[in-house]
């Protein structure tokens, strides 16, 4: 179970599918200084506000490499944190295809295969080396947030008929 922290951070608009800010790769965070930690306590007020388990900055419109999270892995441990400049350095074990939606897709759920481990690595927001590994949804977790930041979404994972499916489910949604 995911837990709800309150915060000093501002809830922004998430960016729905359509918007060219998901689509685009995010630029590196080279200043870090307390706009930098504004802008995170803002990512986690707005993942917070939207029931979300992860957010990635241009989910709020912002062009930079950060992400935040508050999920479980298979062992039922809560993970919350930032990455900033992450790089997906490991996705490896066996691939399981579970329900996976994203705030940038509201209500929508398809069954996305993912690696069952991963590790990512960049800094906190004071530029001090971190590594983060999961298993299970934190796994899971990972690899969809470090996806955002590439611009991709989820959706763009899926194949044959379950492609087909989400792509229809996203044109007849109201708020694309």
């Amino acid at each position: 179970m995911r837990r709800r922290r309150g915060g000093t951070g501002t809830v922004r608009p998430i960016r729905y599918m359509g918007d060219p800010g998901l689509r685009t790769e995010c630029d590196p965070v080279r200043s870090f200084d307390d706009d930098l930690r504004r802008l995170i306590d803002d990512m986690f007020a707005s993942m917070y506000a939207n029931d979300g388990a992860g957010l990635a900055a241009n989910q709020i419109g912002v062009s930079l490499q950060i992400f935040v999270y508050d999920c479980d892995d298979d062992a039922g441990r809560n993970h919350v944190g930032h990455v900033v400049n992450p790089v997906l350095v490991t996705a490896d074990g066996e691939t399981v295809s579970d329900d996976e939606g994203c705030l940038s897709l509201p209500g929508l759920r398809f069954p996305t295969p993912r690696y069952g481990h991963a590790v990512v690595e960049g800094v906190d927001m004071t530029g001090a080396p971190l590594r983060v590994e999961g298993t299970g949804y934190f796994a899971r977790c990972l690899q969809h947030e470090t996806g955002h930041l590439k611009g991709r979404l989820y959706v763009d994972t899926l194949q044959g008929d379950a492609r087909k499916a989400a792509l229809r489910a996203v044109r007849a949604a109201d708020w694309s």
